[in-house]
């Protein structure tokens, strides 16, 4: 085996939940394997820190301890995304110097009124290319509508072929389905699909484990990639960990937060041993997993009731 590089990418934005430890957890016993070792495999981490109006002060200190409590360790320093954002920035601005991107004035509201009458076999949510081919420069777009243009990637028609490692084979029609995508926002900052992308690149990351509602971002991303010559990592896109109605759980419901159910009393081995169970795994004595294999996680998503865990002890 060749030396792999994975990570883990968390965004500071509330505290991490059971959802969050699983997929976390995953991507770390495939990183620390036997196998994965013996090759050099390295883990590092990512702080997804760009979306500034979501990460709380205090947050990105309370991720790293949610993760040290999970027992996760990674190689090197954390990368701290904001801290490198000139070359995200650069990166989109070279998309549109090749004519790979374009100025794009539209409000959310108008957004929203052009997608509400899709062109046949359009998905309802897509952006129509409105303002595609309009202006050359953002200087132009801003001189000429008195807006803040955002970015978007020409996205070009027809299905992507794709594979995940996880699911196998798979096709994705971005023009279809969501149209040519925002890759900087009006107000300037970088869109999460570029930033992925670069940092990644960046970082040297070959390997990404993840939840499985990202998948249709595997193909924006790879998009990305191909525009920018960029090297395409392999994925594995795992099911999620829902509630009880199988909705996904979110930060903003406290109810499984690593933080919560300590406080109730829930001890991180525990935890990790629900992992190991819902995931098909095995821990031995010292909670590591050195039989692990992917292949033998569940297709279905997990579902986890509140009730499940303790109250109090």
């Amino acid at each position: 085996m060749t030396s792999r590089t994975g990570r883990l990418a968390p965004s500071p934005t509330g505290h991490l939940h059971l959802g969050h430890a699983r997929s976390f957890l995953l991507a770390y016993w495939q990183a620390r394997s036997p196998h994965a070792k013996a090759s050099g495999a390295r883990l590092l981490l990512r702080m997804e820190d760009l979306d500034l109006e979501r990460v709380k002060p205090g947050a990105l200190e309370a991720t790293l301890e949610d993760l040290r409590w999970l027992g996760l360790e990674w190689d090197g320093e954390p990368w701290i995304q904001s801290e490198h954002r000139a070359a995200i920035d650069e990166a989109a601005l070279e998309l549109l110097a090749d004519g790979r991107a374009y100025p794009c004035v539209c409000t959310r509201r108008e957004i929203e009124e052009a997608a509400s009458a899709p062109q046949a076999g359009m998905a309802s949510g897509r952006y129509p290319g409105t303002c595609r081919g309009r202006w050359r420069t953002l200087e132009e777009a801003r001189a000429e509508t008195g807006r803040e243009p955002a970015l978007r990637l020409c996205v070009p028609p027809g299905s992507l072929r794709l594979h995940d490692d996880f699911r196998g084979d798979f096709e994705v029609d971005v023009d279809a389905e969501v149209g040519d995508f925002p890759i900087r926002t009006r107000s300037g900052a970088p869109a999460y699909q570029l930033a992925v992308v670069i940092d990644d690149a960046r970082m040297g990351v070959e390997e990404v484990v993840r939840g499985d509602d990202l998948l249709s971002s595997a193909a924006r991303q790879y998009l990305l990639q191909q525009a920018l010559g960029l090297p395409h990592p392999r994925w594995w896109h795992v099911p999620l960990v829902c509630d009880e109605h199988g909705h996904r759980l979110a930060k903003r419901t406290d109810a499984l937060s690593l933080r919560e159910l300590a406080r109730r009393g829930v001890t991180r081995a525990e935890v990790l041993q629900w992992v190991a169970r819902v995931s098909g795994q095995v821990l031995d004595a010292g909670l590591c997993c050195p039989d692990f294999d992917m292949r033998r996680v569940p297709r279905e998503p997990v579902l986890c009731r509140s009730t499940d865990w303790p109250a109090n002890r």
